[in-house]
């Protein structure tokens, strides 16, 4: 018996995923979605620890360490239960092969996003308030990684947001088609290990970077954070997904009508 699926019965998989997503009722978008954005914090919480406490001469390992730390956050997403607003990209195969309606899609995206932002910002005002980040090095971290995020540019982050969803929605399809938890894990590890260690922008974590550098002194504006930034690495993030979905579709969904 083979420990995972093929790509056939992912997208099949992923397909009964869609249909369930577009069902949910609101109030458990919006919880769920409030869920994911905090563990997507707590990943991007491990990288900034260890990304700061391997600075300077061993600044490579810091990075890659803290990409290593990274995927808890979407293994805790994908293995304990939560809405993700970059990973429900992956609905839109539902789309193409008519099993979801435009209505359904964006009914789901709208209020796992609302939900992934309000646990993005409590938690970076949980932290905040923790005094992790309220001086030294640490404070240094991330004031200066949310003024590079926000100075950044238009086109360099839609780019970056395609490049790193079509990273995250591959981890998702891959721990799809995982049958056991151990498969799972591993699914999620490698792709987002990679796309953080490429330095891809990923918008929910930014829901979660970017207040942090604020209330942690960094003087960004409101507009800089979510028009600045957000703004184009969402846009990124929703074509980088509907690439994998769109290429999947064609290969393994349509021709076998």
């Amino acid at each position: 018996m083979n420990g995972f699926s093929s790509p056939k019965e992912i997208s099949e998989a992923t397909l009964g995923a869609a249909e369930t997503k577009a069902g949910l009722p609101v109030y458990k978008k919006l919880i769920l979605g409030f869920l994911a954005g905090m563990y997507i914090a707590f990943g991007a919480v491990g990288f900034l620890t260890l990304t700061t406490a391997l600075s300077g001469d061993l600044a490579g390992f810091g990075k890659f360490f803290g990409a290593c730390v990274f995927p808890v956050g979407l293994m805790l997403v994908v293995i304990c239960g939560a809405e993700l607003f970059t990973g429900n990209v992956l609905m839109t195969l539902g789309v193409y092969a008519k099993r979801i309606d435009l209505a359904g899609l964006f009914g789901n995206w709208v209020f796992v996003y609302i939900g992934n932002a309000v646990g993005s910002v409590f938690a970076a005002f949980l932290v905040s308030q923790s005094g992790l980040f309220a001086a030294g090095a640490m404070n240094a971290t991330i004031v200066n990684l949310g003024i590079a995020k926000t100075t950044a540019g238009f086109l360099p982050l839609f780019c970056k947001g395609i490049l790193c969803n079509i990273l995250v929605d591959l981890a998702v399809w891959y721990a799809t088609g995982a049958k056991d938890i151990a498969g799972k894990a591993l699914a999620c590890f490698f792709p987002i290990m990679l796309f953080v260690l490429s330095g891809y922008e990923h918008c929910v974590a930014n829901m979660f970077y970017l207040p942090l550098a604020q209330f942690s002194g960094a003087s960004i504006t409101g507009a800089a954070v979510w028009l600045g930034n957000i703004l184009p690495v969402t846009l990124g993030n929703i074509l980088g997904g509907m690439l994998v979905t769109c290429c999947y579709y064609f290969a393994y969904v349509r021709q076998s009508k």
